[in-house]
């Protein structure tokens, strides 16, 4: 088997729309689907999928909200994300800080979304 990308990650969360909320106003990612139990955005090629836990396509054993770290690449500078981070009320967990991405070394700096899923933000 060759792998060749990721299509999609998917999030267990238990309120969609302070999910919606959050990914859409604060991160600007354009929604592609959102229903009672199914929440889909565009995240580059990819896309970012979250679902309620007592949703009925195939989960994990025991989906848990909060439980989630990935990676975004921004074309922002860390200081700008900052500032429109901090006017959104957003508080930043660590960093700004040197770390080893899949690409070499970055900056990034560490968030949490409404679930408390961990959100690396970085930039090459």
């Amino acid at each position: 088997m060759k792998v060749k990308d990721i299509d999609h990650i998917t999030i267990f969360a238990n309120d969609l729309k302070l999910c919606m909320r959050f990914y859409h106003e604060v991160l600007d990612l354009p929604i592609v689907e959102f229903t009672d139990d199914r929440l889909e955005f565009q995240l580059g090629k990819q896309k970012l999928i979250f679902l309620q836990n007592d949703s009925d396509d195939n989960v994990p054993e025991n989906p848990t909200p909060g439980s989630s770290k990935f990676c975004i690449i921004v074309k922002d500078s860390l200081t700008d994300l900052s500032a429109h981070l901090a006017n959104y009320g957003v508080t930043i967990i660590d960093g700004p800080k040197k770390v080893h991405g899949s690409n070499g070394p970055m900056n990034s700096l560490f968030i949490n979304d409404p679930e408390k899923n961990v959100i690396e933000i970085c930039e090459y």
